[in-house]
Protein backbone atom coordinates (compact mmCIF):
# COMPACT_ATOMS: atom_id res chain seq x y z
CA UNK A 1 0.00 0.00 0.00
CA UNK A 2 1.11 3.58 -0.77
CA UNK A 3 0.35 5.85 1.88
CA UNK A 4 -1.08 9.39 0.99
CA UNK A 5 -0.49 11.96 3.64
CA UNK A 6 -2.95 14.97 4.17
CA UNK A 7 -1.15 18.22 4.80
CA UNK A 8 -1.58 20.58 7.39
CA UNK A 9 -1.70 23.32 4.90
CA UNK A 10 -0.89 23.53 1.23
CA UNK A 11 2.84 25.65 1.58
CA UNK A 12 6.17 24.20 1.59
CA UNK A 13 8.05 22.24 2.76
CA UNK A 14 6.00 18.84 2.46
CA UNK A 15 7.68 16.12 5.02
CA UNK A 16 7.15 18.50 7.55
CA UNK A 17 3.75 20.00 7.06
CA UNK A 18 1.14 16.40 7.44
CA UNK A 19 -0.94 15.37 10.15
CA UNK A 20 0.02 11.72 10.67
CA UNK A 21 -2.95 10.59 11.81
CA UNK A 22 -5.06 11.78 8.63
CA UNK A 23 -3.94 9.58 5.43
CA UNK A 24 -5.41 7.96 2.54
CA UNK A 25 -4.12 4.87 1.43
CA UNK A 26 -3.35 3.43 -2.83
CA UNK A 27 -3.04 0.23 -3.77
CA UNK A 28 0.73 0.02 -4.97
CA UNK A 29 -0.69 -1.66 -7.89
CA UNK A 30 -3.58 -1.22 -9.68
CA UNK A 31 -3.73 -4.47 -11.06
CA UNK A 32 -4.64 -5.73 -8.03
CA UNK A 33 -7.14 -2.60 -7.13
CA UNK A 34 -8.80 -4.36 -9.93
CA UNK A 35 -8.61 -8.09 -9.04
CA UNK A 36 -9.90 -7.36 -5.03
CA UNK A 37 -13.69 -6.23 -6.79
CA UNK A 38 -16.07 -8.19 -7.51
CA UNK A 39 -16.64 -10.17 -10.95
CA UNK A 40 -19.51 -8.22 -12.04
CA UNK A 41 -17.36 -5.27 -11.55
CA UNK A 42 -14.59 -6.46 -13.34
CA UNK A 43 -16.51 -6.97 -16.04
CA UNK A 44 -18.04 -3.55 -15.60
CA UNK A 45 -14.65 -1.96 -16.13
CA UNK A 46 -13.25 -4.05 -19.10
CA UNK A 47 -16.78 -3.03 -20.72
CA UNK A 48 -16.09 0.83 -20.05
CA UNK A 49 -19.76 0.45 -18.32
CA UNK A 50 -21.20 1.43 -15.38
CA UNK A 51 -17.45 3.24 -13.68
CA UNK A 52 -19.55 5.49 -11.23
CA UNK A 53 -17.67 5.50 -7.61
CA UNK A 54 -15.19 3.23 -9.28
CA UNK A 55 -13.60 5.47 -11.92
CA UNK A 56 -12.52 8.66 -9.36
CA UNK A 57 -10.50 5.97 -7.46
CA UNK A 58 -8.39 3.90 -10.22
CA UNK A 59 -8.08 7.18 -11.84
CA UNK A 60 -6.14 8.54 -8.61
CA UNK A 61 -4.91 5.21 -8.09
CA UNK A 62 -3.15 5.08 -11.25
CA UNK A 63 -1.52 8.38 -10.92
CA UNK A 64 -0.38 7.65 -7.35
CA UNK A 65 1.35 4.45 -8.20
CA UNK A 66 3.13 6.65 -11.07
CA UNK A 67 4.22 9.11 -8.67
CA UNK A 68 5.50 6.59 -6.09
CA UNK A 69 7.37 4.83 -9.01
CA UNK A 70 9.20 8.60 -9.89
CA UNK A 71 10.29 8.88 -6.49
CA UNK A 72 7.88 10.83 -4.97
CA UNK A 73 5.64 11.00 -1.71
CA UNK A 74 2.27 11.29 -1.82
CA UNK A 75 0.65 14.57 0.06
CA UNK A 76 -2.92 15.83 -0.50
CA UNK A 77 -4.75 17.97 0.93
CA UNK A 78 -8.49 18.97 2.48
CA UNK A 79 -10.00 21.62 4.24
CA UNK A 80 -11.73 20.89 7.40
CA UNK A 81 -14.84 22.44 5.56
CA UNK A 82 -14.23 20.44 2.84
CA UNK A 83 -14.48 23.53 1.03
CA UNK A 84 -11.11 23.12 -1.09
CA UNK A 85 -9.57 19.61 -1.25
CA UNK A 86 -6.59 18.47 -3.63
CA UNK A 87 -5.49 15.04 -4.80
CA UNK A 88 -1.28 15.23 -4.46
CA UNK A 89 1.19 17.75 -4.72
CA UNK A 90 4.83 17.73 -6.08
CA UNK A 91 7.53 20.36 -5.89
CA UNK A 92 9.41 22.02 -7.80
CA UNK A 93 13.28 23.25 -7.09
CA UNK A 94 10.91 27.09 -6.12
CA UNK A 95 7.70 25.49 -5.87
CA UNK A 96 4.72 23.42 -4.52
CA UNK A 97 2.38 22.01 -7.34
CA UNK A 98 -1.04 20.86 -6.77
CA UNK A 99 -1.80 18.05 -9.07
CA UNK A 100 -5.43 16.89 -9.45
CA UNK A 101 -7.22 14.01 -11.50
CA UNK A 102 -9.75 14.54 -13.51
CA UNK A 103 -11.79 11.05 -13.98
CA UNK A 104 -14.86 13.31 -15.56
CA UNK A 105 -14.58 16.91 -17.51
CA UNK A 106 -15.49 19.34 -15.64
CA UNK A 107 -13.57 22.77 -14.12
CA UNK A 108 -10.47 22.30 -11.49
CA UNK A 109 -12.26 24.76 -8.77
CA UNK A 110 -10.41 23.84 -5.99
CA UNK A 111 -6.91 23.96 -8.26
CA UNK A 112 -8.05 27.67 -9.50
CA UNK A 113 -8.33 28.51 -5.62
CA UNK A 114 -4.99 27.59 -4.94
CA UNK A 115 -3.46 29.24 -7.90
CA UNK A 116 -5.11 32.51 -7.46
CA UNK A 117 -4.93 33.25 -3.83
CA UNK A 118 -2.73 35.05 -1.67
CA UNK A 119 -3.05 32.56 0.95
CA UNK A 120 -0.78 30.07 -0.80
CA UNK A 121 2.18 31.66 -1.96
CA UNK A 122 4.13 28.24 -2.67
CA UNK A 123 2.00 27.59 -5.93
CA UNK A 124 1.96 29.45 -8.66
CA UNK A 125 0.86 26.83 -11.36
CA UNK A 126 -0.87 23.79 -11.38
CA UNK A 127 -1.29 20.37 -13.38
CA UNK A 128 -4.21 18.67 -14.07
CA UNK A 129 -4.50 15.17 -15.29
CA UNK A 130 -7.54 13.84 -17.62
CA UNK A 131 -8.49 12.62 -20.58
CA UNK A 132 -7.87 15.44 -22.64
CA UNK A 133 -4.78 16.30 -24.50
CA UNK A 134 -1.43 18.78 -23.22
CA UNK A 135 -2.82 22.34 -23.18
CA UNK A 136 -2.03 25.25 -21.01
CA UNK A 137 -4.64 27.64 -19.89
CA UNK A 138 -4.85 29.97 -16.96
CA UNK A 139 -1.74 28.79 -15.53
CA UNK A 140 -2.96 24.95 -14.93
CA UNK A 141 -1.17 22.67 -17.44
CA UNK A 142 -2.97 19.67 -18.58
CA UNK A 143 -2.01 16.00 -19.50
CA UNK A 144 -3.45 13.01 -20.67
CA UNK A 145 -3.31 10.75 -17.75
CA UNK A 146 -0.75 8.41 -19.79
CA UNK A 147 1.70 11.16 -19.35
CA UNK A 148 1.65 10.97 -15.50
CA UNK A 149 4.84 8.70 -15.46
CA UNK A 150 6.85 11.78 -17.11
CA UNK A 151 5.84 14.77 -14.60
CA UNK A 152 9.57 14.42 -12.45
CA UNK A 153 11.11 14.84 -15.76
CA UNK A 154 8.77 17.45 -16.93
CA UNK A 155 9.27 19.60 -13.59
CA UNK A 156 12.93 19.32 -13.73
CA UNK A 157 13.22 21.32 -16.62
CA UNK A 158 10.53 23.98 -15.33
CA UNK A 159 12.07 27.84 -13.50
CA UNK A 160 8.82 28.13 -11.46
Amino acid sequence: MNVCNCLSFPELPLKGNYEGDKYKLYFSDTGLLVASLDDESQDDLRMNENLGVYKGALYENIVAEALVKQGYSLYYYKRDDSTLEEDFFVRTRKSLVPVEVKAVSGRSKSLRTLIESDHYPDIKYGIKLSKKNIGFENDIYTFPYFCSFLLKRYLQNVEW
